[in-house]
């Protein structure tokens, strides 16, 4: 490990917005027995008293990496608590020491797994969830998408009735999947556009919508100067029973072969610092 990442990770334990458990803190793994289970931490159903001294909405970003969304975002809307979430601390080391130094009180951050991300949060203690520009798991399974019924169920368990998840990617692969998933669940589509930037999204009367234009990853400033098109899907969760996966309706090889060689681009690693 080099110098430069032992340096983030010792500044990291400063940082009063950055929740960084150990996973012994949530997992409760039986001897003898390969279930995994969680147990809840602390954290969980005090985020509003806790870390932001208040009861304002609180959105999460999964897979923030260096939280320049979710900085950009609590800029927008200071009414409203944002937590980035990603399991790599070198990368929230740029976002917390951002949030830190620019005394940012609605930003905070928390280094896990998303697949623990249920020990975290109580039931109806989340508004909103953003999915930016996720791996969309071309060949890995499906259960790993943020986006399957797997990750849905999850969710389900701390997003407020009516709450929103926001899904924005390059991938059409991805955003296919999810509007195959929210079309085979009956979930309630808010927007959707395949080439926002230009062709504009369908959206439903009141729902804002510039936020979805205005704010944009490191990759999406990136993707765009390249002339790629990006594509959005807001939808609900509000659904009984539970979540099924797309199964032959969605076409995986049919948007696999329209994927393209860039993914093997666009899903690398940041440049360093």
């Amino acid at each position: 490990m080099g110098h430069g990442k032992l340096k983030k990770f010792a500044e990291n334990e400063t940082f009063r917005c950055l929740l960084q458990p150990d996973a012994s803190a949530v997992l409760d793994k039986e001897a003898g027995s390969r279930e995994l289970r969680l147990r809840d931490h602390a954290i969980k159903g005090k985020w509003g008293r806790e870390m932001f001294g208040n009861d304002h909405p609180i959105v999460l970003e999964l897979g923030c990496g260096k939280g320049d969304y979710t900085l950009a975002l609590a800029r927008r809307h200071p009414e409203i608590n944002y937590i980035g979430v990603d399991i790599k601390g070198a990368r929230l080391w740029k976002g917390a020491k951002e949030a830190t130094e620019t005394e940012m009180p609605n930003v905070a951050f928390l280094r896990t797994r998303i697949e623990f991300i249920e020990a975290f949060f109580s039931p109806g203690e989340i508004a909103e969830i953003w999915l930016t520009f996720s791996d969309p798991q071309l060949r890995g399974s499906e259960n790993a998408r943020l986006s399957s019924p797997l990750f849905l169920e999850r969710y389900r368990k701390f997003l407020r009735p009516g709450g929103i998840v926001h899904l924005k990617t390059d991938s059409r692969y991805l955003y296919e999947y999810t509007r195959s998933v929210v079309a085979v669940n009956g979930l309630q589509v808010l927007a959707s556009g395949t080439d926002i930037y230009h062709e504009g999204l369908t959206a439903v009367p009141g729902l804002e919508t510039d936020i979805v234009f205005q704010v944009q990853t490191f990759y999406e400033q990136m993707f765009l100067e390249m002339g790629l098109p990006i594509t959005y899907l807001a939808f609900t969760l509000d659904h009984e029973g539970p979540y099924a996966f797309p199964g032959e309706a969605f076409d995986h090889e049919k948007w696999l072969e329209a994927e393209g060689p860039r993914r093997s681009f666009s899903h690398q690693p940041t440049k360093k610092g």
